[in-house]
């Protein structure tokens, strides 16, 4: 069995903090911004942060037993691998970021009502 919100909290987490470090790390760097992050900064932060906050959220509601700290450790990974790894394309992060944690809150919406009837 796959579990879903796992995986979109460990996206949300992840790609919420490339989204967050990618404008510091970029100009350090030299590598371009795109249009969201050069003319509005604190929009893309807010953003990210919203996005890691949802994630963290889920980890912290499963708690330990429930991989809550696992989700946790893989979405820092995800972060690393995915600013450091593709560098210019972590900017794809401005899209992954909030459908994975528009997605896992519709989930945990969706399912957690519908899974305590069984």
């Amino acid at each position: 069995m796959v579990d879903l919100q796992f995986f979109l909290a460990v996206g949300a987490i992840g790609w919420g903090l490339s989204l967050a470090t990618y404008r510091p790390l970029a100009l350090r760097a030299g590598w371009p911004l795109g249009t969201a992050q050069a003319s509005l900064p604190a929009v893309t932060f807010a953003l990210a942060l919203a996005c890691i906050a949802v994630g963290l959220a889920l980890a912290i509601f499963r708690g330990t037993p429930g991989g809550g700290f696992v989700i946790a450790v893989f979405g820092v990974a995800l972060a690393v691998f995915w600013s450091g790894f593709l560098r210019v394309g972590a900017q794809t992060a401005l899209l992954l970021a909030p459908v994975a944690a528009l997605g896992l809150v519709t989930l945990w919406v969706l399912w957690e009502p519908v899974a305590a009837l069984f």
